[in-house]
Order: structure tokens, then C-alpha cells, then sequence
């Protein structure tokens, strides 16, 4: 039986009232985050965690600092594959690398770069197209964990056949083999490819500009803001851009309905990927 009207706008309330705990206490910002997505996975983490309400769930929150590692887990996605969306990856290599060739120097920022696998496409490209070596990459996440994980650069053996496909057809150059050693069933890429990395935590919703940028990839982290915070977070690239730095985004989000839209301009329509204005 569904939900009545009224135990969906108390359970509204008290959703807003957790979100509003864990921001005072922890200074993690969700309260910008879509309603439906976030009450999907709070459920999920009251029901792992044993609590009949979420208000139940903001009481242990508030009481034991130890539940906000695990509730961050269900905030934040953690799913992703390396050269996830070939055709993304392929239209960095063809079209947006010869631009970059230009520059003497490069920033690239993965934005809510979760357990690394984009960050590791990235920097496996740019060591095929001979930038890596001039290259700082910023990989920036709120979760700690993920952080963690993304850092030390090992995958289960089993997810290497998908991302082995998905970089022969971005338009890899080599062999992702020739990346990464596997043993007792995890695969464990090669520190080299850590070299040229920051690893930092930073929140698109809390934090400002931290460097000025030449290519920001951030995919499928902005489906889950509202407007106001898709907003701000357009607003945050734009101004950590060069002028005619290159912005990437999912391919479900948009630049479309943003009140920064006219700062860009569509570079590659199909694969999301807008280009900073001279002007």
C-alpha cells in the first residue's frame, strides 16, 4: 500500500531536518540535493542501519560521529567504469587533446571522482596522447572513502573485462593490460599513474575555486542536485575554467536550463562537452 499524503510530508520534514544535522555537525551539504533521490537512499541506510524514522536516524547521527562514514556512502555514488561512455572518452582523444596540445602546461579536474575509474581513463589518455607528463590531474571528492579507494588504484579482476573494452573503444592506444598487474583477483594499477595527481576533498556545493583549469570533467554527479545547486556548481566551473578551457558533462545532465548557459558554448553536442567563452 503506498505512502498517505501526510506520512510522506512528515517524512519530508524529518528528511530535511537529517540533512540539515549533518551539515550543522559534519559540514556535509546535501539539503540542495533532489527530494526523490535522496529519500531513495536514506531509506536504504535506515533500513541497513536498523532505524524504524529517519528521525530515529538523525538522533544516532548526532550521537555517534562513527554513522557518518557509512551514511556518506549511500549520499554518494560510488558506481562508475573506466572509460565508461566510449564515445565521451573518444571525443576527448580527436577533439578537445588537439587543443590542449597548445598549452605548455595543463589542470584537469575530476570532479566527484568517486573510487577513480574516470580519473584513470583520463590519465591513460593523456599518457597515450604524450600530455601526461605536463599535466597536474585534481581528483576531488566529498567522500573520504572513495578518496582512500581512488588512491590506492585497485578493481576487482572481474570489472577489467568491461573497462578493456570500453578503452579499445574510446580509441585506446595500447593495451589497458599494459597499465595495471593482477593478482588474487584484483587488479592494481601502476603508481606511475598517480604521479601527476592531487588527491583532495572538496565539495561543489560548499567549497570555492581552487586553480584555474583547462579541461573539468564532472559526469553524472549534477542529476542528483536541484537547480539551484546545479547552479552553483556551473558557476564553479565556469570561473575555474581558462578562457576556452573545455567543461564535460554526464550524459544525462545539460547546460540547457542553466542561468550560466551563455558563459558556454556546445563543443562537442552529442558527448556533452561545452567550451568556455573567450568573452
Amino acid at each position: 500500500m503506498s505512502e498517505t499524503p501526510t506520512t510522506e510530508k512528515i517524512e519530508e520534514i524529518e528528511i530535511r531536518l537529517l540533512l540539515e544535522a549533518l551539515f550543522l555537525k559534519y559540514h556535509y551539504d546535501f539539503r540542495n540535493y533532489a527530494m526523490a533521490s535522496i529519500k531513495r537512499r536514506l531509506k536504504q541506510a535506515r533500513a541497513h542501519l536498523g532505524f524504524a524514522t529517519f528521525s530515529a536516524l538523525q538522533e544516532g547521527l548526532l550521537h555517534d560521529p562513527g554513522m557518518v562514514t557509512i551514511l556518506l556512502r549511500y549520499l554518494t555514488v560510488q558506481v562508475s567504469e573506466m572509460f565508461r561512455d566510449p564515445s565521451y572518452f573518444r571525443a576527448i582523444r580527436d577533439k578537445v587533446v588537439p587543443h590542449l596540445r597548445t598549452y605548455p602546461s595543463l589542470k584537469v579536474w575530476v570532479a566527484g571522482c568517486s573510487s577513480g575509474e574516470e580519473l584513470y581513463s583520463l590519465v591513460i589518455l593523456f599518457r597515450e596522447e604524450g600530455l601526461e607528463d605536463r599535466t597536474i590531474f585534481y581528483a576531488t571528492d566529498i567522500n573520504q572513502e572513495a578518496l582512500q579507494a581512488a588512491e590506492k588504484g585497485v578493481f576487482p579482476l572481474d570489472r577489467l573485462q568491461h573497462f578493456t573494452e570500453f578503452h579499445r573503444l574510446s580509441g585506446g592506444k595500447s593495451s589497458l593490460s599494459d597499465y595495471y598487474q593482477a593478482a588474487y583477483g584484483r587488479a592494481s594499477f601502476d603508481k606511475s599513474l598517480r604521479r601527476n595527481v592531487v588527491f583532495s576533498d572538496h565539495s561543489l556545493v560548499t567549497d570555492a575555486v581552487f586553480a584555474e583549469m583547462h579541461f573539468i570533467s564532472c559526469r553524472n554527479v549534477m542529476i542528483y542536485f536541484d537547480r539551484v545547486l546545479q547552479d552553483r556548481a556551473i558557476a564553479l566551473f565556469r570561473d575555474s575554467l581558462v578562457r576556452k578551457g573545455f567543461l564535460g558533462l554526464g550524459s544525462k545532465e545539460s547546460m540547457r536550463f542553466s542561468a550560466h548557459a551563455s558563459a558556454f558554448g556546445e563543443f562537442v553536442r552529442d558527448e556533452k562537452i561545452y567550451q568556455r567563452r573567450a568573452d
